[in-house]
């Protein structure tokens, strides 16, 4: 029992942050309409920006600059790139980001090599010890860090000037426009939100017990893409729930992955996409995501 206490506490950690990362898709989403395929490249910058300078500046400060960086990347691309194709198919879109995301990366890549850089965060190695159960202090860091995030963006975009433009825009980007309503910043805005929360993630998934930022780092975007898609694209607290229940599956299956090598190995890596596609086959549209209407 202690030991499914354990990996339940970790996973719902691990959920947290790919609840950050998944939130990122959805806010793209629901301004632009379009998948951002980027993202991964975003959380990278973020936790690059941060490795690189928090022996200079300190990890606090450097944290910020972590997130300011990712933010001003988010946009930059939305700037330079994606307005230019405003209008455009979002399928075409899609596949923009991932150009995009291709040429970040390898930039980012080329600059860290084959080093394993470290954020210097200030948790270390620490335990906490509850009688049986072990949480590092780095666990517990997300999953806080990770819900005061999502409460302040929930307030923002329900009660602040800019989520109610984005909420429009979501319903009707035409209707919204005629109202008033700047698309370019919502989109801007977007873009920049979804950069300094991949920045946050990028720290948590790069801390204890993981050696550090590398790589294959921006691969966590892909484990969270399944969470968004589970939750709904077009919904905030769909996100919520998927990036938990990635997290806990996959933490599980990686836990009780002794008692499940008769599916073989690598199970926690797959379990995500497994429950994912059980999930659209009963609700096309994601757990809390809107289902599309059609007049025949």
């Amino acid at each position: 029992m202690s030991t499914f206490a354990e990996i339940l506490l970790n996973g719902l950690s691990l959920g947290s942050v790919y609840a950050l990362i998944a939130l990122g898709f959805v806010v793209i989403f629901r301004a632009t309409e379009v998948v951002n395929f980027a993202h991964a490249s975003l959380l990278l910058a973020g936790g690059y920006v941060t490795a690189v300078l928090h022996d200079d500046i300190g990890f606090w400060p450097a944290l910020l600059a972590g997130i300011a960086g990712a933010a001003l990347v988010g946009a930059a691309v939305e700037f330079l790139v994606m307005r230019r194709y405003r209008g455009g198919d979002h399928s075409v879109l899609a596949i923009v980001t991932i150009g995009v995301d291709i040429l970040l990366t390898t930039e980012l890549t080329r600059r860290m090599g084959t080093d394993v850089l470290t954020l210097g965060d200030p948790w270390g190695d620490a335990v906490l010890r509850l009688g049986p159960i072990s949480l590092a202090h780095t666990r517990i860091a997300a999953l806080v860090a990770a819900a005061l995030l999502i409460t302040a963006f929930l307030l923002a975009f329900r009660y602040t000037s800019w989520g109610i433009a984005m909420r429009a825009a979501a319903e009707s980007a035409e209707t919204a426009a005629l109202m008033g309503v700047r698309l370019g910043r919502v989109s801007l805005g977007a873009w920049a939100v979804a950069g300094g929360l991949a920045a946050v993630a990028a720290l948590f998934l790069t801390v204890f017990p993981t050696p550090g930022l590398e790589r294959a780092t921006s691969l966590a975007a892909l484990k969270a893409f399944p969470a968004a898609i589970l939750g709904g694209l077009d919904s905030t607290t769909g996100a919520l729930v998927g990036g938990l229940l990635v997290g806990v599956t996959e933490s599980l299956a990686t836990g009780y992955q002794s008692d499940l090598t008769f599916l073989g190995r690598g199970l926690g890596d797959l379990a995500p996409y497994l429950v994912m596609v059980a999930t659209l086959l009963v609700r096309p549209a994601g757990l809390f995501g809107t289902k599309e209407l059609a007049r025949v």
